[in-house]
C-alpha cells in the first residue's frame, strides 16, 4: 500500500516499486495533487501498472474499507506530509493520519513500513518537525520492521529563484549566503531509494538520512551557478535572517487577536529555520552539521537540474514548496 502517491516523490516511488515487480495499491483522494488537479483517472495514467483506489487517507475507516478492503498486505509505504507545515495541519497529517494508517495497516498484516520523513527532525523546533518525530517514535515502538527515510533538500525547494535570475534580478540570500548547506536529492533518486527499502533488509529497523550525489552546496553557490548558466554577472541581495524572527514575533502577537495570523507566524519561523540551519546530518560529537556524515545516493545533481530548467527541458512545479 502506498500513501501520498500523487506528490512528485510519491509518483517516483510508485513507478520504482512497479518496476521492481511489486503489486502497488495507491490510495488517493477523489481530487488529488496540487490544487486538486488530478482525478483518479489522471492518477492511473501517471502511475501505469499501479492499482488506484479512492478514499480519504485521513479517515481510518475509509482507509480500511476503501484502501485495504479486507485484503492482506506485505508493506506500507507512506509519503504523506502536511502541505504547509502549519501546526494544525502538521499534527493532523504528519502525526495523526500516519498513526491511524499504521494501525489500519497492521490489521491488514503488514510486516514492514517505509516512512518518508525529513532530515530536519534531528533538531526539532517547529511543530511539523515535532509531529513527524512523534510518529517516528510511535513507528519504532510498534513492533514491526521499519525504514525511516530522512532526505535532505529537494530540487523543487531550491529552484524558486531561477526565473528571478533569468529576468536579470538579483539572487536573494540570507546573510552572506554561506550560513547553510545541503546535499539536494532528486525526486527520482529518492523514489528509487525509498522503493529499495521495501526489499533491502539492511535498511530495515534503521533511521536513514540521505542526500544526493556530490558535495554539500550553499545558497551562494547555487546563485553563482545560475548566473553562470545565464551568462550574467553575479548579483546578490542579502537579507538578514533576523528579519524573519521579527515578522514571526509580530504575527504571533497579532494572532492572539486574529487567530489566522498564528499560522502565518509559523510560516515565518519555518523560513527562519531554513535560512539558518543546514540540511545535513548533525555530528553527535561536535553538534555541528557534517557533509561527510550525510550519505549520498543517486546520479542527478541540483546543477544538472538547473541546466535543464535553463534550457527549458523541464518545467518547475513547486506547489507547496514555495517557502521563499
Amino acid at each position: 500500500m502506498l500513501l501520498g502517491a500523487t506528490g512528485t516523490i510519491g509518483q517516483n516511488v510508485a513507478r520504482a516499486l512497479v518496476k521492481r515487480g511489486h503489486q502497488v495499491v495507491s490510495f488517493v483522494r477523489p481530487r488529488s495533487g496540487v490544487g486538486g488537479a488530478f482525478t483518479p483517472d489522471d492518477v492511473a495514467q501517471l502511475l501505469p501498472g499501479a492499482i488506484v483506489r479512492v478514499g480519504d487517507a485521513t479517515d481510518p475507516q475509509s482507509l480500511e474499507k476503501d484502501g485495504f478492503g479486507g485484503e492482506r498486505f506485505d508493506a506500507l509505504v507512506s509519503c504523506l506530509a502536511s502541505r504547509t507545515g502549519a501546526p494544525q495541519d502538521a499534527w493532523r497529517i504528519d502525526y495523526r493520519a500516519s498513526a491511524d494508517a499504521l494501525a489500519v495497516a497492521q490489521k491488514a498484516g503488514i510486516s514492514h513500513m517505509t516512512l518518508l520523513s525529513a532530515i530536519c527532525v534531528q533538531k526539532p523546533t517547529l511543530e511539523f518537525q515535532k509531529a513527524k518525530l512523534a510518529f517516528e517514535k510511535e513507528l519504532i515502538a510498534s513492533g514491526i520492521d521499519y525504514s525511516i527515510v530522512r532526505p535532505t533538500a529537494f530540487f523543487k525547494s531550491l529552484s524558486g529563484q531561477v526565473e528571478r535570475v533569468r529576468q536579470g534580478k538579483p539572487y536573494l540570500i540570507f546573510g552572506d549566503g554561506m550560513l547553510t548547506a545541503c546535499k539536494p536529492i532528486s525526486d527520482a533518486d529518492l523514489g528509487h531509494y525509498i522503493a529499495d527499502c521495501v526489499d533491502d533488509e539492511h535498511r530495515h529497523n534503521k533511521i536513514l538520512p540521505i542526500g544526493g550525489p556530490g558535495n554539500a552546496i550553499t545558497p551562494k553557490e547555487q546563485g553563482e551557478f545560475l548566473f553562470e548558466q545565464f551568462g550574467q554577472k553575479p548579483r546578490f541581495k542579502e537579507v538578514p535572517p533576523a528579519m524573519l524572527q521579527v515578522i514571526a514575533g509580530l504575527l504571533s502577537a497579532a494572532g492572539r487577536l486574529y487567530p489566522p495570523l498564528m499560522a502565518k507566524s509559523e510560516m515565518a519561523r519555518i523560513g527562519h529555520y531554513y535560512a539558518t540551519e543546514s540540511m545535513l546530518v548533525i555530528n553527535p560529537e561536535t553538534g555541528r552539521y557534517s557533509t561527510d556524515l550525510t550519505p549520498s545516493t543517486g546520479a542527478e545533481t541540483l546543477f544538472d537540474y538547473y541546466k535543464q530548467l535553463v534550457r527549458g527541458e523541464v518545467t518547475l512545479e513547486r506547489g507547496d514548496h514555495a517557502v521563499f
